[in-house]
């Protein structure tokens, strides 16, 4: 059959231009081609900027298409074009394939500067932010045209990696041109500032941010987070104000710095006034920011209000769930935290690792050994999490508090992780407690054969040996102290400290 000309192209590029996803285009490319009808110029920008649209987890198939589509193009005699290149590398780029849109991009004969945006872009989306900085480079060496949008790509590629040298270049070089990015755009301003605070300059940020004639609230935002990154919490604060002052209402971002920022002053009397603003001004389907504020009451002593905050959630999440267990269980509140633990699996909510740091915590503080033992086990036999030397310094922590001396001793020797200074330090300190001389021997050589000058073994252990009356062990071991370049002194409080000699 002959095909038919351009012209007739015209109401299937309609149908594409206004395709709703991956499944129209479809439909509309093959009922072109039984229909003969040849693709023009506009056919594949408008299919590309339809598939550049479908979410990142789309079917394999949508994926699939754009490579065919690709190939249609490439016979098609349109692959020159510039604006179907662009739209290729776009599409390409939007399904996270940076290699297949660089491959498109170093073969265009003709590139503008929606092609080199969305290349630095593709490099920097997937994790390759210094190929970002390097392309954007050489489109100001080649003398090619860039707009805000390239330069605010480039500049979270240099924040992304932490190149303080070529954001300054970028900026630096705009400046030669005689454009002052932080007058130009908000949100260009907005990504210089990003740049500079994620190198570590913040006082270069906060000049920038201060020097910005317009800001909103994405600006705002970003130098909030910036500063509570950065461990500044007054300023956070005075950022709250400062937004307050030019009406602009706190979003979801902004009170997650601000709740951060009150957790680290410890400001329990400001946080309740937030928490009482916050009520007024946010939704309570915001369960991060609920959490966030949980955490705040929780790390400033009041664990109540916290779990009053969590029982009000319409909606919990595993965070929600594993920060209370973990707030009840550091507020001596062991057995309300397994209880919440045991309340959360019985919701449905899959625990993850953290959680069980949390609830074997609050096992070892109230002594409850068969409670940790199953919640141990369970870790690996149902829901496949290895333990990790957190979960197993909590159970060591557990058997020494309880005398179980035998069995931490035999998971130390068991498991398949390093012992820590603190696993060795939790067994001899129960050791000590329950007299238990034969383990805290056997202990004390495996910790003087890895770390000899390790002192606090050496004063426990003569601290155990005075307790079971063995005077002429506590002798033999402070003559080893001395042999090995410790000395044992007395605090003035009256606690045993030692020393290196120098």
């Amino acid at each position: 059959m002959a095909r038919r000309g351009a012209g007739d192209a015209y109401h299937f590029n309609s149908v594409l231009r206004f395709a709703a996803d991956y499944r129209d285009v479809l439909l509309a490319f093959r009922a072109m081609l039984r229909a003969g009808v040849a693709a023009d110029h506009f056919t594949f920008p408008f299919a590309l900027k339809v598939l550049a649209q479908v979410p990142p987890r789309s079917p394999p198939c949508a994926g699939a298409m754009l490579g065919w589509i690709h190939a249609h193009l490439a016979k098609s005699g349109h692959g020159a074009d510039v604006y179907a290149a662009s739209a290729l590398v776009h599409a390409y780029v939007s399904h996270a394939d940076a290699s297949s849109a660089r491959a498109v991009f170093d073969a265009a004969r003709h590139r503008n500067v929606v092609t080199w945006t969305a290349m630095i872009a593709g490099h920097a989306a997937v994790g390759e932010a210094r190929e970002a900085v390097a392309l954007f480079r050489e489109a100001v060496n080649s003398g090619q045209e860039i707009n805000a949008v390239t330069v605010a790509q480039v500049m979270g590629a240099c924040a992304q990696c932490g190149d303080l040298e070529s954001g300054r270049w970028v900026h630096a070089t705009l400046l030669r041109w005689g454009v002052e990015p932080v007058l130009l755009d908000v949100s260009l301003a907005t990504a210089v500032l990003c740049m500079y605070a994620s190198c570590g300059s913040l006082d270069i940020a906060l000049e920038v941010f201060d020097r910005m004639p317009r800001r909103n609230s994405v600006s705002w935002n970003a130098i909030a987070e910036v500063c509570s990154t950065h461990g500044r919490p007054d300023k956070v604060l005075e950022v709250f104000a400062g937004m307050h002052s030019d009406g602009i209402k706190p979003d979801k971002v902004t009170w997650l710095s601000i709740l951060r920022a009150c957790t680290s002053k410890g400001t329990t009397g400001l946080g309740q006034g937030l928490h009482a603003y916050m009520e007024k001004t946010i939704d309570r389907q915001h369960v991060a920011v609920r959490t966030s504020l949980m955490d705040m009451y929780s790390k400033t002593g009041n664990a109540q209000s916290a779990l009053q905050i969590f029982l009000c959630l319409d909606r919990k999440d595993l965070m929600a769930w594993t920060s209370m267990i973990i707030s009840l269980a550091k507020h001596g509140r062991a057995k309300d935290a397994v209880q919440l633990f045991n309340q959360m699996q019985h919701d449905g909510v899959v625990p993850d690792h953290v959680a069980f740091v949390g609830v074997l915590t609050a096992c070892s503080h109230a002594g409850m050994v068969e409670e940790a033992r199953k919640n141990f086990d369970s870790m690996l036999n149902h829901y496949s999490i290895r333990p990790t030397i957190k979960h197993y310094g909590c159970m060591i922590d557990l058997f020494c508090r309880a005398g179980h001396l035998a069995e931490a001793e035999g998971m130390m020797q068991s498991m398949p992780i390093r012992p820590s200074v603190t696993m060795w330090g939790s067994m001899m300190n129960g050791c000590k407690i329950h007299c238990r001389a034969d383990i805290a021997e056997r202990i004390g050589k495996q910790v003087a054969e890895l770390n000899p000058q390790y002192g606090p073994t050496y004063v426990i252990m003569s601290n155990i040996y005075a307790a079971v009356g063995r005077w002429h062990a506590v002798e033999q071991t402070r003559r080893l102290m001395w042999q090995t370049g410790l000395k044992k002194i007395v605090g003035s409080s009256g606690t045993e400290v030692h020393m290196l000699f120098s």
